[in-house]
């Protein structure tokens, strides 16, 4: 491989990895045996609030796009091929011309309430889980199409296809309208055995089956940029689909060889899980609110949400928001307070006060209430420790296995004490890192679709190459 890294290392890897606060282009290549990051542009996000509704304004965003991709040229850096993430679960409509139709609304507005009550009227979520392995939450895709039926059907009438959001940003960047396949598990209407629309589900909700495009797996070249791209950005490369879902591109960069893992992508999410060949759907998993989503080579990444950092940003971003997160986590430590709340309980996705919902939870359950900003997080930290062990038990339960350690991933792997927490919980050391995880799994798919790598276990060993590992037991 060294002859090879050699020759390879001004290949450039563009990934464009947008979460639900903020997006960037990472630059990825290898020297000398390491992956090499470059953040080289990077741009706010957030939902919109229009006339009562949360939207994402995917003008703006695939604006942001272009503006990263020209400073790769502003920088002599081109990229061989581009690849986007994102979040799950929200679309865009567009009709035969290709324009919008409607806002792209954003997974905690309130239009899915009580959707599930319409969906169960035509399947039970017991039937709904064997089918599709995909663990109910109020904002999956198949809910928000239920809210469009039922509220909006001439969208619906009008729409000629669905495009999840990266797929949206890559048909931009292409002109290809495709479903990668870790997104597509994210609708909860996808057949994980067959890995392929269930269209029989489909045509029991009353859903358009022609609105829904071909699905792909991650690493598929899906052609070039298109002549107005071109022009805008001043080069030409391949667009690639990585796993297009930002958990599955974050697992793809567990920095080990091990078959045996257990991982938890940490970040506004935690998303906490094992990878395996086949679905889970039985009762146990489905009551213990587990889901089997997609992952690179067609894998299962079977795994839980958990609220995640999610509960610290909302805090922070409302009592001090220029205190950095590490400076919290470390003021959190100094804390003794030892309350604990649900990480999973609804009232924490979208309250209109996160303070006071962390503090009524602790009243309401007769547990010493936070009153400043650092007992708030020691709350949250102590919470979500706990409530990892919790899952690991049950991880061990479904899946007959026992784990020796946990790989955080993502930037929550750099909250310290949470780490130290965690490991305390849970009785087992943790790996903490690498914390770009989202990005380098994007740009690993798009060098093993270049045959950089012969598999995904020589792309996680150079992983482990490249990456400052903390261990905490």
């Amino acid at each position: 491989m060294e002859g090879v890294h050699v020759v390879l290392m001004d290949k450039y890897f563009l990934a464009i990895d947008i979460g639900a606060s903020s997006g960037r282009h990472i630059l990825g290549h290898l020297e000398k045996g390491r992956i090499i990051l470059e953040e080289i542009y990077r741009f706010s996000n957030g939902m919109d609030d229009r006339s009562g509704t949360l939207v994402w304004d995917t003008e703006r965003l695939f604006s942001e796009i272009i503006s990263g991709l020209k400073k790769c040229k502003d920088l002599g850096k081109i990229p061989a091929s581009v690849g986007v993430d994102t979040w799950g679960v929200d679309f865009v409509l567009l009709d035969k011309d290709g324009a919008m139709i409607g806002p792209a609304v954003g997974y905690r507005d309130h239009r899915t309430d009580n959707m599930d009550v319409e969906v169960s009227k035509i399947i039970s979520e017991k039937d709904l889980y064997k089918r599709t392995g995909i663990q109910k939450a109020i904002y999956n895709t198949i809910y928000q199409l239920m809210a469009l039926k039922t509220k909006s059907p001439e969208l619906l009438e009008r729409a000629d296809s669905m495009l999840m959001m990266p797929d949206y940003f890559h048909y931009r960047l292409s002109g290809r309208k495709v479903q990668e396949y870790s997104e597509a598990t994210t609708t909860q209407l996808v057949d994980p055995n067959t890995r392929d629309w269930d269209f029989d589900l489909i045509d029991m909700l009353g859903f358009p089956k022609g609105i829904f495009q071909e699905i792909l797996m991650p690493g598929t070249c899906i052609g070039r940029l298109t002549d107005e791209v071109k022009e805008a950005v001043g080069y030409d490369c391949d667009v690639v689909l990585p796993p297009t879902h930002d958990t599955a591109s974050a697992v793809m960069a567990i920095p080990t060889t091990e078959d045996n893992v257990c991982y938890i992508s940490s970040g506004t999410w935690s998303l906490m899980g094992v990878e395996q060949d086949v679905p889970n759907c039985s009762d146990l998993s489905h009551t213990k609110n587990f889901t089997n989503e997609g992952g690179f080579g067609g894998s299962i990444t079977y795994l839980t949400n958990i609220m995640g950092l999610w509960m610290i940003q909302s805090v922070r971003n409302s009592l001090a928001p220029d205190m950095g997160y590490g400076e919290l986590c470390d003021m959190a430590s100094a804390e003794t307070i030892s309350s604990i709340v649900d990480c999973q309980d609804d009232a924490f996705l979208a309250p209109e006060d996160m303070t006071e919902a962390i503090k009524k939870a602790c009243r309401d359950s007769g547990q010493e209430v936070p009153e400043s900003l650092p007992a708030l997080a020691a709350v949250v930290y102590h919470s979500l420790a706990k409530c990892y062990a919790d899952k690991l038990k049950e991880i061990e339960e479904l899946t007959g296995r026992t784990y020796e350690k946990i790989n955080i991933i993502g930037g929550g792997s750099n909250a310290k004490w949470l780490n130290e927490l965690t490991a305390e919980y849970t009785g087992v050391p943790v790996h903490a890192g690498p914390g770009e995880a989202t990005a380098l799994g994007n740009i690993l798919c798009q060098m093993l679709e270049k045959d950089i790598f012969s598999d995904l276990r020589e792309a996680r060993k150079c992983v482990a190459d490249s990456s400052d590992i903390r261990i905490f037991d």
